[in-house]
């Protein structure tokens, strides 16, 4: 059964949290400039990317996107020009990335340039943000295995270890795809983005509805293997945070395609999710540990699964137990999961979980957390706003 809010958080409840967040963006520009901030806080407060050999706060890893993702929502959100200067001031960087080929070698090429160049290009006309998300979108391409009919998620493509490896996280890039497509008129890209969409709907779930974070494919023979995990606590788990990304980015791409498969998968994850969520609403970092005392929950993961309920609510025409669900998470959210007025954090969201296995970035603020929780206020206040994705 899908959560209802007892407390429906009202618009002049979601106009303060969005105007906290934007400001807390605004004093994160001084913080940070053109530099990136980590991937998450330490503390609660994210300092400059490090990276050993490079710079401080320099444009590698997979999040940095998300930064100017979040100014452009500002922008969106206030017409204000400091919003705007700000953001276009990292496409540079951006081209720079894609064009020296560095740290491109990931499926996140999606993530990276969508929010960074493919919104600036779109939205301004920036013919150099243009080129540099075509580009991106042609390093992704070469990350197309034809007889697998899949996007290789992480390494070089003849690395063993990572050779016919998909995970579902890439359901967020292929709107970069097929945006190339749209913008080149070259239908390649999207072709590429639906076989790769079609084999993840068709691979990824176990019988219950949950997902495999991460599959194998033989990438000479095209056979489907196995799955596994790389953040969830077992690879018959099922990982919070990708199971997010497959409600989100499976109704993205039913959105792109007009494949009801894909709004159906995007239901089947939903629905899983919810299986697995208590009165509080945001869920544990793994959704095996549900109902486990202890364990710790994944703020990132429920901000991402109420921004797939609110696009299935959109793109299926209405969905009012998916929206109803999606408020829900965002009224908590809102109440309990941002920071407090005496608090020293430049987070817009805290209590995140990046990587438990790893021991990396726990209870802390995600950028990605951030982002997407951005996006969501941005949405409830600006209803009809075309997407980013």
């Amino acid at each position: 059964m899908p959560l209802t809010s007892q407390a429906r958080a009202d618009a002049t409840d979601i106009d303060a949290a969005l105007a906290a967040a934007i400001r807390t963006v605004r004093a994160n520009i001084a913080a940070f400039g053109t530099a990136y901030p980590d991937d998450t806080t330490t503390d609660d407060r994210y300092r400059p990317r490090q990276r050993e050999g490079l710079p401080e706060g320099s444009n590698v890893g997979w999040t940095t996107g998300f930064w100017p993702g979040m100014l452009w929502l500002a922008y969106e959100h206030t017409d204000d020009e400091q919003f705007a200067t700000a953001a276009s001031a990292h496409v540079q960087s951006f081209r720079e990335r894609v064009e020296g080929r560095i740290d491109t070698e990931t499926h996140d090429l999606g993530f990276l340039y969508q929010l960074s160049c493919v919104v600036p290009s779109d939205r301004l006309g920036d013919a150099l943000a243009r080129r540099a998300a075509l580009d991106a979108a042609d390093a992704l391409m070469e990350r197309y295995i034809p007889a697998a009919g899949i996007i290789q998620a992480w390494g070089a493509l003849d690395d063993p270890t990572q050779r016919g490896r998909t995970i579902i996280d890439s359901l967020m890039n292929t709107p970069l795809l097929h945006w190339a497509s749209r913008e080149s008129g070259d239908p390649a890209y999207a072709a590429a983005a639906l076989t790769h969409v079609q084999q993840l709907s068709e691979n990824i779930f176990r019988p219950d509805g949950s997902t495999f974070h991460t599959f194998y494919w033989d990438a000479d023979s095209g056979r489907p293997m196995r799955g596994a995990t790389e953040q969830g606590s077992a690879d018959d788990s099922c990982w919070a945070r990708g199971q997010a990304w497959g409600i989100y980015g499976f109704a993205i791409n039913y959105r792109l395609t007009g494949r009801s498969e894909f709004l159906d998968a995007a239901r089947t994850c939903a629905a899983y999710f919810e299986s697995r969520l208590d009165e509080r609403r945001v869920p544990p970092w793994d959704l095996a540990e549900a109902g486990q005392p202890g364990t710790l929950r994944d703020s990132s993961a429920a901000a991402i699964a109420a921004a797939g309920l609110m696009e299935i609510d959109a793109a299926s025409g209405g969905d009012p137990a998916a929206r109803a669900t999606a408020l829900a998470i965002m009224d908590t959210l809102v109440a309990h999961y941002t920071p407090g007025p005496d608090d020293d954090s430049n987070a817009l969201l805290v209590h995140g979980v990046y990587d438990m296995p790893k021991d990396v970035g726990i209870d802390e603020g995600t950028l990605w957390g951030d982002y997407f929780y951005l996006e969501n206020l941005v949405r409830l206040s600006h209803p009809d706003r075309p997407s980013f994705w």
